[in-house]
């Protein structure tokens, strides 16, 4: 089936203490497309909610992490009948400007899931730590023997589904390092993954929770889950969590 350009489109931020950054993101998402947003607050500390109060919006009564704040933003756009949902996260660093480029894909039915990819390009716009750089490298590696795909970039979270996709991740989104266990969980399900080159842009307020040594034992934990989601069950019911 090829997607019309009216396509229904929502776009979900999970946020989680990113009062200082919502607001500028909104502002861009309204200046540059026209398409339906809902942020799903995951019971931050801060005033993000009273910052999002009057905009499309589900607070969520505990903190469920980022797994669960995606899941809740796909599970509305199942709800709601979206034909397209794009995650977008709620620092700032996903410049609205470049959804079309996981859009394309999507429309013209060469892709199920796209994602966006800070590596495709020979001189990319962005610079992550050395750690993190091998950490990328040796997802690459696993993806490639676990579902016989090179994806580049698979801890960044810019990434679009069609409505199958969406229902299927709506009921079986991973709960603890989404973006590398997504991959394994939708390669093993014959879902076609797509990347695309997009930019990025720098974060301006707060800072990321997985730093310096860190990067090690978060890899370590992914590795293991992403080998877990492996040798599940190949194809899962969507429809049952």
């Amino acid at each position: 089936m090829l997607f019309e350009m009216n396509d229904k489109i929502l776009i979900v931020i999970p946020a989680y203490n990113e009062a200082e950054n919502i607001p500028e993101l909104i502002e861009t998402i309204r200046k540059t497309l026209t398409v339906d947003f809902i942020i799903i607050n995951d019971c931050s500390t801060d005033n993000t909610a009273d910052i999002i109060k009057t905009l499309n919006h589900i607070n969520l009564p505990i903190n469920l992490g980022i797994g669960g704040t995606v899941q809740t933003g796909l599970l509305y756009a199942l709800k709601h009948n979206y034909d397209i949902a794009v995650k977008m996260d709620g620092d700032g660093q996903h410049p609205a400007s470049e959804m079309s480029k996981l859009l394309e894909p999507i429309r013209s039915n060469q892709a199920d899931v796209v994602i966006g990819s800070r590596f495709l390009t020979p001189e990319p716009n962005f610079r992550s730590t050395f750690l993190r750089r091998k950490g990328i490298f040796i997802f690459r590696i696993v993806n490639k023997f676990l579902i016989k795909q090179t994806i580049t970039d698979n801890t960044f979270g810019f990434r679009a589904y069609n409505k199958r996709a969406i229902e299927f991740l709506a009921y079986n989104y991973p709960g603890d390092y989404p973006e590398p266990e997504e991959v394994v969980l939708l390669g093993r399900n014959s879902f076609r993954i797509k990347e695309v080159a997009v930019k990025m842009n720098s974060r301006k307020f707060g800072k990321s929770s997985i730093q310096g040594w860190k990067n090690i034992y978060y890899m370590l934990k992914v590795l293991l889950a992403v080998i877990m989601t492996a040798i599940r069950k190949r194809s899962l019911n969507a429809g049952k969590c």
